[in-house]
């Protein structure tokens, strides 16, 4: 039942988006607190009212907003088929499977990203990355069912 599948989705989009918004806010804002108070110490100045004391509040929001919404929109986007047909959209494929070839091809195009960034082959890291997911989805399925 395609309701039920976006749903659960959805719901797990959301805990995804709100684990990486509060995890990455609670690090991010300790580790700058850290290395703030540390320059303070070494300055022997107050620098809440700096540049740096406010980059020190608001780099971990944006950190955290993009933490957070990277997977929701990536989970959107995945899920787009079921949506679409939900909505009476007729699809090249059936909707579960049009999302799995949507995120197979996400997830070897973040190994491609990766990859660029480490300037390793990014063929290489791309397959890696789709191995793994693969790797994730056979545990799934074998602890799961």
């Amino acid at each position: 039942d395609i309701p039920v599948v976006i749903n659960a989705c959805l719901g797990a989009a959301i805990a995804l988006a709100m684990s990486g918004v509060s995890s990455a806010y609670i690090s991010e804002t300790a580790e700058r607190r850290r290395a703030l108070g540390k320059l303070e110490d070494a300055m022997i100045h107050d620098l809440k009212d700096s540049a740096h004391g406010e980059a020190a509040r608001g780099v971990p929001l944006l950190i955290a907003f993009v933490n957070g919404a990277a997977p929701f929109i990536i989970s959107l986007l995945i899920l787009a088929p079921l949506l679409l047909s939900h909505a009476g959209v007729p699809l090249f494929a059936s909707p579960l499977y049009a999302a799995i070839i949507i995120a197979l091809i996400l997830i070897f195009l973040l190994g491609v990203f990766l990859g660029r960034i480490a300037g390793v082959s990014w063929l290489r890291s791309g397959i890696q990355t789709l191995l793994v997911a693969l790797l994730t989805v056979m545990f799934i399925y074998l602890f799961a069912g």
